[in-house]
């Protein structure tokens, strides 16, 4: 009984359940900066390219200038997480733990800093996450934003239920848990985002530090393979 806990609560960087605790982080995220960050989302760069193309074929430079820095952090989280695979042995819980001492400080920052500053944060700490953790099992996923997953699960479904296909049923419900987890996120972080404010971002800290201290990296296989979905 003791060592089906144990095995229970070790998570493999590629489980289920990792997925669905770092999809958690992302919806909380987003929550975050979109609540106290004057409607941003830092967590996805589609968005701010949109912006900047629109804003800079309007001549609106000094606005297009401002999607940037956010598109700039990201590129440096994918860096960064490159950088910590290449030199750690146990790089995923680096990053992690890299992750959390982000978090962690922008729950200290006073309202005074900058939105730009935070966002930039947010953007980083969603890059090293997408650039570590990008397997749900054997099928590229991504934990902070959610249309490519959609549109995995929207395959799945159909050779899950049409061809009744058990692959495509384990890979459609591994996605569902996915997508909802991430909905949840966010809506945990709209609740605890309206009454504590800018301190609610630590509660994502402290789902990070768990995923640090349960983390197994024994079950994490060097030799995995990609299988696109």
């Amino acid at each position: 009984m003791g060592n089906k806990t144990k095995n229970l609560l070790a998570l493999s960087p590629n489980s289920l359940i990792m997925g669905m605790i770092l999809a958690l982080v992302g919806g909380f995220l987003d929550a975050y900066t979109y609540i106290t960050r004057d409607a941003v989302f830092a967590t996805a760069q589609t968005g701010n390219m949109v912006l900047f193309a629109v804003r800079a074929a309007s001549t609106e430079y000094n606005g297009a200038i401002l999607n940037i820095p956010p598109f700039l952090a990201f590129i440096a989280g994918v860096l960064v997480a490159e950088y910590i695979k290449d030199k750690h042995t146990s790089h995923r819980r680096a990053v992690l733990l890299l992750e959390f001492a982000i978090i962690f400080i922008v729950g200290w920052l006073p309202a005074s800093v900058p939105n730009m500053l935070i966002t930039m944060c947010i953007a980083f700490v969603s890059s090293l996450q997408i650039a570590t953790f990008n397997k749900l099992e054997r099928w590229s996923y991504n934990s902070t934003i959610t249309t490519g997953n959609l549109r995995t699960a929207a395959q799945a479904s159909y050779a899950a239920f049409v061809k009744n296909d058990p692959e495509s049923m384990r890979k459609f419900k591994g996605f569902t848990a996915i997508i909802l987890s991430f909905i949840c996120g966010a809506l945990i972080g709209t609740f605890f985002c309206t009454y504590l404010g800018k301190t609610s971002i630590w509660i994502a800290a402290g789902i990070i530090l768990i995923t640090v201290i349960l983390y197994n990296r024994s079950k994490e296989n060097p030799k995995e393979t990609l299988v696109k979905s």
